[in-house]
């Protein structure tokens, strides 16, 4: 057996094992023929394809008929909270502190976080105007740009948003790569709309002359309470959906828990921390609670899946019969 054999059968373990006894052969037989002489490792596209391919033979077999159009739902429900939220943070990153009072700032802008603000803009765009593909990447662009923000701060010295802004965008970005490519035009232009919408209340939240800090907005307003608004549209589509039988809005809101619990990151760190809500929680259970909320969420989803594997399971019935005396 070859090294590329081998890993190919490593990647193959993503398809339920019934699955592999009856196909596994041919599927490896078919990625050996496609591969160029002397490969050892497996192509990156080819692996991420046999990881789709398993994960959706895995939810089949499980009959989670629902866990696809969920992860569609959830993943407009983050886009559309990503596409305002930035548009919000657009309007904060232009009014800087004035020059002398202290404030660190990047120019005309609060920070490097305007980068990766008309980056979520760009997409929300693209979501509305490119077909297939292209709203994907441009999403995906926008998650970069907002992780990149930390190095980029830390090698320039350059004042970037905190942490507890950044981590949600990224979550929340995480779960809008699943958008569908078939979505309506209806559904399509709401992140745009949000956006222009984030701009317009963000516009009108305070006067021109006046200079945000990220902090002072985010800690008592707008993340706990986008926090808030998520997780109530997800619980009201889940509980609407199901009484009509459909159980996608419930892994939907499974999937929205992780990029909730990232927005309210704040008060559920000051609830660990034990301060009272004026009090900002310290930066160790901050970030301890962040690597939960990351920890945790995510776990969900494979023991709701392997929770619902069992009870798809028929019952194997006992001996049944007389016996002879």
């Amino acid at each position: 057996m070859t090294d590329l054999e081998r890993r190919y059968l490593w990647l193959l373990l993503a398809y339920p094992a019934e699955y592999r006894r009856s196909r596994g052969a041919e599927i490896v037989g078919t990625y050996l023929d496609l591969a160029a002489p002397g490969r050892r490792w497996p192509a990156p596209a080819d692996a991420a394809d046999l990881l789709r391919g398993g994960l959706r033979q895995r939810v089949r077999a499980a009959g989670v008929i629902h866990l696809v159009p969920g992860v569609r739902l959830a993943a407009a429900v983050a886009l559309f909270t990503a596409a305002m939220l930035a548009g919000m943070w657009t309007v904060l990153e232009l009014r800087p502190a004035p020059p002398g009072s202290g404030e660190p700032s990047v120019g005309s802008f609060v920070s490097l976080g305007i980068v990766a603000w008309v980056g979520w803009l760009l997409a929300a765009m693209a979501q509305a105007l490119t077909p297939g593909q292209w709203h994907r990447r441009a999403v995906a662009l926008a998650v970069l740009l907002t992780v990149a923000l930390i190095p980029a701060a830390a090698l320039t010295d350059l004042p970037r948003p905190p942490l507890f802004v950044l981590l949600p965008q990224v979550g929340l970005g995480l779960v809008a790569l699943g958008a569908s490519r078939e979505w309506p035009v209806s559904l399509r232009v709401t992140p745009l709309v949000a956006a222009v919408t984030g701009l317009a209340v963000a516009a009108r939240w305070t006067p021109a002359s006046f200079a945000w800090t990220y902090r002072a907005v985010t800690a008592d307003q707008a993340l706990p309470s986008a926090a808030v608004a998520v997780l109530a549209m997800a619980v009201l589509l889940a509980a609407g959906l199901a009484l009509r039988g459909d159980h996608r809005g419930g892994w939907a809101l499974l999937i929205l828990l992780t990029p909730v619990g990232l927005l309210a990151l704040q008060p559920l760190a000051g609830a660990a921390d034990g301060m009272p809500a004026a009090f900002p929680p310290n930066w160790t259970t901050l970030a301890a609670t962040a690597v939960l909320v990351a920890l945790v969420g995510p776990a969900l989803l494979p023991v709701a899946l392997a929770v619902r594997t069992r009870l798809a399971r028929p019952s194997i019935p006992g001996p049944t019969g007389n016996t002879h005396r």
